[in-house]
């Protein structure tokens, strides 16, 4: 996953797509986000469950454990190694749903430069990717948070090899629910992530290289 999203439904279009049947502590507001053009770093919305509540709130793309200052906050988190990292260890626990419209890809197609994609699901609904961070109740600067990654598949390969791992709306249910155990968690997010063929991809503009450029435009696909 390279590292650019998008998020500019609103945080209840969010909330109905996940389904959750716990109040909503919303600290987002109700208009729509209109972020075309998430960088890392940026505050994202984010849903979690705490005190038998929902959660929605803007939280920092990237985390790092306070005694690695010695390098980048990592915006994800391999699949394969997270549940036993000690790199994520103090954040394994704490599992949040990163709801997305879309994330960009950028593709080497022979060109003077790389061809962007926009990846999308199919069936137009969000995007429920599994990711892990660390969240306090007056948020501060060591809070922040990864999305958990897999290795793509079937046609996706060729637009990257890594791809967010998504959960159908009950999983996504399950990977917020405190009771599911790591051990849970773990085969969710390594066995039970949406197939390929759950999502489409095409060709966008060079515009959205440049994360100062928003607007709906960005997510247009470009004339074949």
């Amino acid at each position: 996953m390279c590292g650019r999203l998008s998020q500019y439904h609103g945080i209840h279009d969010f909330v109905d797509a996940l389904s959750m049947p716990y109040p909503l502590v919303n600290s987002i507001g109700d208009q729509p986000l209109e972020h075309y053009n998430v960088a890392p770093t940026t505050r994202v919305a984010l849903l979690r469950l705490a005190e038998e509540k929902l959660h929605a709130d803007l939280v920092r793309w990237g985390w790092r454990p306070h005694w690695a200052r010695d390098r980048a906050a990592p915006i994800n988190a391999r699949v394969e190694k997270v549940a036993h990292s000690p790199f994520f260890r103090a954040i394994w626990p704490h599992r949040a749903i990163a709801p997305i419209d879309n994330w960009f890809e950028w593709v080497d197609e022979g060109g003077p430069k790389k061809q962007p994609y926009l990846i999308r699901r199919r069936d137009g609904r969000p995007a429920l990717c599994a990711a892990i961070g660390q969240f306090s109740a007056e948020p501060n600067e060591h809070d922040g948070f990864v999305i958990i990654t897999a290795d793509s598949a079937g046609g996706m390969i060729d637009v990257h090899d890594r791809r967010p791992v998504v959960l159908a709306p009950e999983l996504a249910r399950e990977w917020l629910t405190p009771t599911t155990s790591n051990q849970q968690a773990e085969h969710m997010a390594l066995n039970l992530g949406e197939p390929s063929e759950a999502f489409e991809w095409f060709r966008v503009g060079a515009s959205v290289g440049n994360a100062r450029n928003q607007g709906p435009s960005l997510i247009e696909q470009l004339a074949k």
